[in-house]
């Protein structure tokens, strides 16, 4: 079984942690983030560090120790530096705009436009030439490159999945919305194949 529950969690500096019993709150330059801790899984903060420990060796407590010691990671991590998702859209005629609430506007070949709603904790943006070379993706073929930023993983995590699922990537030509880091599989064009059958 995974050994990540023993795993010490380095604080850094700026960071607060507070531990009650079955709640963890942190608190960093990026926001404040809460825990409830359940399953009799005990956390102990000192000497800026962070040990979750478990009361026995049962399947379900093992199971537990090791996601809740990633999770007070992911928000030690979240509330020092926080967590941006890079996402691609390919096509002819996309663009995305920032409302003024923080919300986007984005054409994506409909015959209309299509709203993002604004989240609270998350910054929605769009990204300039300037900013897409020096991320490094201006041999990615890509209209527009949006950027996710906030300060929980989970709520970056949900928010990129929701703009991504309005138009999935299609693998003949890219066209739609995939993340930076997503691997998408090319096919040749059915034409191609069709062709070939006739002969």
């Amino acid at each position: 079984m995974s050994r990540v529950g023993k795993t010490i969690i380095k604080v850094p500096a700026g960071v607060n942690v507070e531990v009650s019993p079955n709640l963890v709150k942190i608190t960093g330059t990026q926001g404040v983030l809460t825990q409830e801790i359940k399953g009799g899984i005990m956390v102990e903060c000192a000497n800026s560090e962070i040990l979750v420990k478990r009361p026995n060796d049962e399947p379900a407590t093992r199971s537990l120790h090791g996601l809740y010691n990633r999770l007070i990671q992911n928000m030690v991590k979240g509330v020092s530096e926080g967590f941006t998702k890079y996402m691609f859209l390919n096509g002819v005629g996309y663009k995305a705009s920032v409302k003024p609430d923080g919300g986007l506007t984005l054409a994506l070949g409909l015959s209309h436009p299509v709203e993002v709603a604004a989240t609270q904790g998350i910054k929605m943006g769009v990204l300039t030439p300037q900013e897409v070379q020096a991320l490094g993706f201006g041999k990615e073929k890509a209209t527009v490159i949006l950027s996710v930023k906030g300060h929980c993983k989970e709520t970056v995590g949900a928010v990129s999945a929701k703009i991504r699922a309005l138009r999935p990537v299609e693998p003949y030509h890219f066209y739609g919305i995939r993340y930076s880091d997503e691997y998408v599989a090319k096919k040749e064009s059915k034409s191609g194949a069709k062709g070939a059958k006739k002969k």
